[in-house]
């Protein structure tokens, strides 16, 4: 009995520890640098110490539908039931829409699993930052804070969110 207890406690804690850890990184931004199953040597750099996407980890109007931005775009990936995605949408739109040159895009993945699958999106939302080329700068999956997403925009605009 008193080990069957203490069994249970610790798959509790071990199951708060990964909750805690998943809580932790949902809405997160970080650096893209390469799709599984391409080589990492692909990897160029776009300045000094910020290594840039490969060209396969590249995304085209044809692959989005909808035109790039001039200066950074945003890209959503939802779904019809996904409980964050609205607070996402509202929060991507405002900062895109207070910036010169800055496109939101939202792809459903459901309806293009293709893409989802050829960019690891296994959660919705998932948000993409995008350099005026394409190229993937950063992601986030879960509710993204505004200040991540000024900070991961800014990684593209050059310093600052402006």
């Amino acid at each position: 009995m008193v080990a069957g207890l203490i069994v249970l406690a610790a798959v509790l804690a071990a199951a708060s520890a990964v909750g805690v850890g998943i809580r932790a990184r949902s809405g997160r931004f970080r650096p893209r640098t390469s799709l599984p199953g391409l080589s990492p040597t692909t990897v160029t750099q776009d300045g000094p110490g910020q290594a840039r996407s490969p060209a396969g980890d590249q995304l085209t109007v044809a692959d989005l539908g909808a035109a790039l931005g001039e200066r950074a775009t945003l890209v959503q990936f939802s779904t019809e039931f996904c409980r964050y995605c609205g607070p996402t949408r509202e929060l991507l739109a405002e900062v895109a829409g207070a910036r010169d040159g800055v496109a939101l895009i939202e792809v459903d993945a459901a309806r293009r699993l293709d893409l989802a699958r050829r960019l690891n999106v296994l959660s919705t939302p998932t948000v993409f930052v995008l350099r005026p080329d394409g190229s993937i700068a950063q992601r986030a999956s879960g509710l993204p804070r505004k200040s991540d997403v000024l900070a991961a925009l800014g990684s593209v605009l050059g310093g600052g969110a402006s």
